[in-house]
Order: C-alpha cells, then sequence, then structure tokens
C-alpha cells in the first residue's frame, strides 16, 4: 500500500569535492562535510544515473527521487511533460577560487556533440566583498578572435565581468559563456544536465580544456549581459523553471497545487507541513498537497520558491 502523503520531502545532499571549493557551506549552512576534503558542490535535487536523491525522514525515507520519478509521478510532480527523469537539478556552490570559464550547450549544439543542453540560475547566497562572476562577452567578438584569445590566454579579458552582492541573481541560457569568482556562494537552480565544456581555466593547465566543443556553444551575439531584475518577487520565469524570492513575515501558502513546488530558505527559518528549514535547506512540495503552509520562525525570513515553467 502507498504511503500517503501528507508533508514536504527533504532529501540527503550529496557531496562534491571540487579544486575550487571550500568549506563554506559547513560554517555557512551548517552542512556536514566530510573531512579534510574540498566540497565546491552539494547537489540538493538531482535524479541522475551517477547521482541520486534519496528522502531522508517520513514514510518515503530511503526513496531516491527516481523512483518518486517513476511511481508516483503524478501524485508528487503533477502534470509536468514527460521525460525520462526528473527536468531539474538544483545545487549549491562554494567557489572559494575562481572556475574555468565554461559554456554549456544549446539543444542543437549538444545534440552534434553528444552532450546534453543546459540552461541555469544563479542566486548568490553569500558574496565575499569584491566579489564577481563572468557572463557573456566584454565586447564585439567572433570565433576567430575568441580562439586567438585562447591561443593568447588572456580569455578572461574578453569576458564580461559582474561585482555582485549578496541577493544578487543571474540567468544562464545556453551558449552564455561564463564562471564563477571567487568568494561567491551560490543556490544553482538548473536543467537536469552535466555537460560542462571547459575554454579557459586560469592558465592553471590542471585540466582538460574544450576547445573546439565551447567554440561550437557560445554565443558570440551575448555581449555585456545584465543581472536578473526582479519582477516584484519573479527573478526569472522560464520554460523550464519559474523563480520567486519570497519575504516571509506572515504565514503563506506554498503549494502549486497540481504541480511540485521547491523552497529553499536563504534568511531567517521556517516551518512547513512539520518541516524545519534554515538556510541552505530544500523541501519539495508535493503536487497533491492541497496546501503547504509557510510559517516564519524568525523576522527577516527569505525563501526561493522553484516551480516548473512548462504550460500547462
Amino acid at each position: 500500500m502507498l504511503a500517503v502523503l501528507s508533508q514536504p520531502l527533504v532529501f540527503e545532499p550529496i557531496f562534491m569535492e571540487r579544486v575550487w571549493g571550500g568549506r563554506r557551506l559547513e560554517s555557512l549552512f551548517g552542512k556536514r562535510l566530510p573531512a579534510g576534503v574540498r566540497i565546491g558542490e552539494s547537489w540538493e535535487i538531482v535524479d541522475r544515473a551517477e547521482a541520486q536523491s534519496v528522502v531522508h525522514a517520513g514514510p518515503l525515507r530511503g526513496e531516491t527521487l527516481h523512483d518518486l520519478w517513476t511511481k508516483r509521478r503524478g501524485e508528487i510532480f503533477g502534470d509536468l511533460p514527460d521525460a525520462p527523469r526528473f527536468p531539474l537539478l538544483i545545487k549549491l556552490l562554494d567557489a572559494q577560487e575562481k572556475l574555468s570559464v565554461q559554456v554549456h550547450p544549446p539543444a542543437d549544439a549538444a545534440a552534434e556533440l553528444g552532450g546534453e543542453p543546459k540552461t541555469e540560475f544563479w542566486y548568490i547566497a553569500e558574496a565575499a566583498p569584491a566579489a564577481e562572476l563572468y557572463v557573456g562577452l566584454a565586447g564585439a567578438s567572433s570565433e576567430t578572435h575568441f580562439a586567438d584569445a585562447i591561443q593568447r590566454g588572456d580569455v578572461h579579458e574578453h569576458v564580461h565581468r559582474i561585482g555582485v552582492k549578496t541577493g544578487d541573481a543571474m540567468f544562464l541560457p545556453s551558449g552564455r559563456v561564463h564562471a564563477i569568482g571567487a568568494g561567491n556562494v551560490i543556490v544553482e537552480i538548473q536543467q537536469n544536465s552535466d555537460t560542462t565544456y571547459r575554454v579557459f581555466d586560469w592558465n592553471r593547465n590542471e585540466r582538460e580544456l574544450h576547445v573546439e566543443q565551447s567554440l561550437r556553444c557560445i554565443d558570440f551575439n551575448d555581449v555585456r549581459p545584465s543581472l536578473a531584475e526582479p519582477e516584484g518577487e519573479s527573478l526569472v520565469r522560464h520554460e523550464l523553471f519559474h523563480v520567486e524570492k519570497w519575504k516571509i513575515d506572515r504565514p503563506r501558502d506554498a503549494a502549486a497545487r497540481g504541480r511540485f513546488a521547491i523552497i529553499c530558505c536563504v534568511s531567517g527559518s521556517v516551518e512547513c507541513g512539520g518541516v524545519q528549514l534554515t538556510p541552505g535547506n530544500f523541501a519539495l512540495l508535493p503536487a497533491a498537497l492541497n496546501s503547504a503552509l509557510v510559517q516564519p520562525l524568525e523576522r527577516n525570513t527569505e525563501l526561493l520558491r522553484v516551480t516548473s515553467g512548462a504550460p500547462r
């Protein structure tokens, strides 16, 4: 007999060691990181062959996200378009050093190159003083000019730099060249893909580059993009996902009614359906919930709410 869903689902995080990572996910969010390891990513909600979110507690404890997607899709996820796996991947990133300059392929290039398309969104959960993002091109360029910059080792001079502070956000459509600067802790909401082509690694000469693939994927018309401009509570609305930022000063219903919703506490703390969330914690609200009342437990409480952007 299937368990009755009556509360949000919380999953076990999956920690990924990265050369550019650190320990901020532990000191900032209380994550129990493995000792002596530079953790760059915490995969919070993921359904991939190589990584599976597992329900942490409750009647579905031990079930994987893929189990839920295949066996209880309508009840938990609602009327989403059919797909082999849950279409989103949600992470926390701790960039204590600069990441490589990279690009994710658009759908047509991904098909040609044997990869997966990837569009993503960044919310800056914490930014050190003078923290930056590198996004898009700094000026008019072309595949030939950019290839010359790769050969010279000065790609960074051709990528647009934007200073950021805590609470800023950036949308990254596939094809946008980008890198995360040092000192950023980020909530990343992305298409379920793990295809990344590195075009420049700050002349560290430690990791493989994918120059040919990158040049086929970069949008050379993408010049000096801006940070995401909120429209009310909406940070970005795309066919893949809709991300809102809510300031919670009174109880509020976060259920999407007929579709899933994911909430992430970014400041203060909240309680929802018997689950308490502090900063850096996520919960998935099943589509079958008629109500998912979010109750603030502290002043100045804020959360991100993620829902599907696909049309109904």
